[in-house]
């Protein structure tokens, strides 16, 4: 049965991905009342049903390895609170790097890493084909190592969060479209929607790739593109170590990791131009099938069961924007994450909670505010996938 739509509620969180669940839930725990969740379609089947599911703390901003640190403690916990099993595998991420430039920058992110707590570590090229060895050394420097990172289950989390999210007395609400948000003067009053109207006083963005037409509804500038990726999946592969690590070819951005008896395998492809197109094509095969031959030919005799293609909610720098709108009154944002919302979900619902309350988050997230780009410019990262 559908939850009825209130029509009322203190908060009004639009987007039931990982992001919007894990606001969820950390509000109704921190005993936020009458917290409403919207998702026009069904929960987690946006973005989050089509992510690789990787997590990591393996970034070169700080900012950035924080979240994904904090996230990686919460996944690993994920059993207890909020109480599901998520398929965590850290078999750790492996970056294979083919330039001197390359081994300096993952270098210096492997220091910022470290300082962090983290146990990264930068190894030769024979420790890396031992880890992965389905993999051509050829034209490999060396490689960077994240023994704690991995994998786990997308959907498996949304379904955690929203299950204890509605245990704590929070409202999700699917099949129900936002059609626009009132506001008198500059303060929210209301959000207007295909089931009908929520009186709110709060609002909170966390619509992934769909997020800057959300926002324009209050006036607000959230600079996020949608892009899509696609995944393919293999057959079953022969003598695949069983800690094989989630490896990523980072000058061609090929990655892979286990996906049962094969392989889930993916990279970005230059030539897609933005949009909302959710159709898989054969266009980026051929790239795919390029670095396959460079980096693991053995992958070329193997056949593809299935795949799909999803979006990227891609930011000027690929960062994400985090943060409250100043125009109006109370507008919050998630989103913007360019591949790296689902592993910085459980991170980043803490802190939207905490911006809600007036409290201070375990991090300074000022940085990612969204008005960045007219004052500060974009911020570096380079670990992106």
């Amino acid at each position: 049965m559908a939850a009825d739509l209130p029509t009322t509620a203190d908060v009004v969180i639009v987007g039931g991905g990982v992001m919007g669940t894990s606001i969820a839930f950390h509000l109704a725990e921190a005993g936020v009342a009458n917290v409403l969740l919207l998702e026009r379609n069904e929960l987690g089947s946006g973005s989050t049903s089509k992510a690789a599911g990787g997590v990591r703390a393996n970034f070169s901003d700080e900012l950035n390895i924080a979240l994904g640190a904090r996230s990686l403690e919460a996944f690993a916990r994920f059993g207890e609170r909020p109480g599901q099993e998520i398929d965590l595998q850290r078999v750790g991420y492996l970056f294979l790097l083919e330039t001197a430039d390359q081994l300096e920058l993952f270098r210096e992110s492997t220091r910022l890493q470290n300082a962090a707590g983290q146990p990264t570590r930068m190894i030769d090229v024979d420790e890396a084909v031992g880890l992965a060895p389905i993999l051509a050394p050829d034209g490999l420097a060396g490689a960077c190592f994240s023994p704690a990172d991995g994998h786990c289950t997308p959907e498996s989390v949304v379904l955690g969060y929203a299950t204890a999210a509605r245990r704590l007395g929070a409202t999700l609400v699917t099949g129900c479209e936002v059609l626009g948000i009132d506001a008198l003067g500059d303060h929210i009053t209301a959000v207007r929607t295909s089931r009908g109207d929520v009186r709110t006083g709060t609002v909170i963005c966390a619509a992934g790739a769909w997020s800057a037409p959300l926002a324009e509804l209050v006036g607000v500038e959230l600079p996020v593109t949608p892009l899509r990726r696609q995944i393919v999946v293999t057959e079953a592969i022969p003598d695949l170590p069983a800690r094989l690590p989630m490896t990523i070819d980072f000058s061609s951005t090929f990655y892979f990791h286990r996906e049962g008896p094969g392989l889930l395998v993916g990279m970005s492809d230059p030539d897609e131009q933005p949009g909302f197109h959710l159709n898989r094509t054969d266009t980026w095969l051929p790239r795919l099938t390029e670095a396959m031959t460079r980096r693991a030919p053995s992958l070329l005799d193997v056949g593809l069961t299935g795949g799909w293609a999803g979006l990227y909610e891609v930011t000027p720098d690929h960062n994400a924007l985090i943060g409250e709108a100043d125009g109006v009154s109370r507008f919050l944002y998630a989103t913007g994450f360019s591949g790296h919302g689902f592993l910085q979900g459980p991170a980043v619902g803490e802190i939207i909670r905490d911006l809600y309350l007036g409290h201070e988050p375990f991090v300074d997230i000022s940085p990612l505010d969204a008005r960045r780009f007219q004052y500060d410019g974009p911020r570096a990262e380079w670990n992106v996938v």
